[in-house]
């Protein structure tokens, strides 16, 4: 059984703490952006580092915390900074066929921060197992609205966007899971209480 560890936990004094909440939802926005330009050219959806920090920032930061700077990291790309994947940006590409994948962000560093921060549905598992499940969910979240846009702004057809849009990527979504669940163990086990 374990206790969630959060950056505010480890990091934060408790005066400071919204200076603290402030940088740590900017520097989770800027991480992403940053996971958005390791890219993989898969075709028609790139594999990023993106996730990865965006499951990470709903285990450290929270659920609310986590979703404000996936918030924030699409607002930044919808007006126009180059933060996509490819140095893209502007509002028009979170409407084009991977734009479902951007859109999840929030709800998927939500669902991650909710299921170990507020739940106790994980609580009683290893830390590694908590972490490697809510990101699991996290992941799922963002599969399925990414098919989903994909389907319907360029394949039409359901069975080639799961073929396309998930089964040609789960191998590396399968090594982000598991290196961010490690990292979110990691840091539980240095710095709990």
């Amino acid at each position: 059984m374990h206790t969630t560890t959060t950056v505010d936990h480890i990091f934060a004094i408790p005066e400071r703490r919204a200076v603290s909440t402030t940088v740590w939802i900017g520097s989770f926005a800027l991480l992403t952006a940053l996971g958005a330009q390791i890219v993989l050219p898969t075709i028609p959806v790139p594999f990023t580092l993106q996730t990865f920090f965006v499951l990470l920032s709903g285990a450290l930061l929270g659920p609310r915390k986590g979703a404000a700077a996936q918030m924030s990291y699409l607002a930044m790309g919808a007006t126009g900074m180059p933060v996509f994947a490819g140095l893209a940006g502007g509002f028009p590409y979170l409407l084009g066929p991977t734009g479902g994948y951007l859109l999840a962000f929030p709800f998927a560093a939500f669902v991650t921060g909710a299921l170990l921060h507020e739940t106790t549905l994980l609580r009683r598992l290893p830390r590694y197992a908590a972490g490697l499940l809510a990101m699991i969910a996290g992941m799922v979240v963002i599969f399925t609205m990414g098919i989903t846009q994909l389907n319907y702004v360029l394949i039409h057809d359901w069975h080639a966007s799961i073929a396309a849009g998930f089964v040609s990527l789960q191998v590396w979504d399968a090594v982000k899971i598991a290196a961010a669940a490690g990292i979110y163990a990691e840091l539980g086990r240095r710095f709990s209480k």
